[in-house]
């Protein structure tokens, strides 16, 4: 059963930082494309940072410069290290595959996220 569970939201100002991180429990996670996702009000979930099974790290041009992806395989953990953060990087944000995990052809698997406001 894969599970994801994300912590480490909470509300700054803009300019502050965060640090989320993500246990996943799957197997062969060392194996796995992992990512980041958003969900800010009013939009769809949107990846913004993946990172390969090797450490490549990929990110959307709205959060490239001032987020950091990370992985641990030894904890089956990743982390999103952000920086400078502006009130658009308000939302909520997810960990998962990259291509999301899919137990069965018809259905993703998502933790609950953790919320993310900044505001001044």
């Amino acid at each position: 059963q894969v599970q994801l569970v994300e912590s480490g939201g909470g509300s700054v100002q803009p300019g502050e930082s965060l640090r989320l991180s993500c246990v996943v429990s799957i197997g062969r996670f060392n194996d796995r494309n992992m990512a980041w996702y958003r969900r800010a009000p009013g939009y769809q979930r949107e990846l913004i940072a993946a990172i390969s099974t090797i450490g490549v790290p990929y990110y959307t041009a709205s959060v490239e410069g001032r987020f950091t992806i990370s992985r641990r395989n030894f904890e089956s953990t990743i982390y999103l290290q952000m920086n400078d953060l502006k009130p658009e990087d308000t939302g909520v944000y997810y960990c998962n595959g990259d291509p999301p995990f899919r137990p069965t052809p018809s259905m993703e698997v998502w933790g609950e996220g953790t919320q993310v406001n900044v505001s001044s």
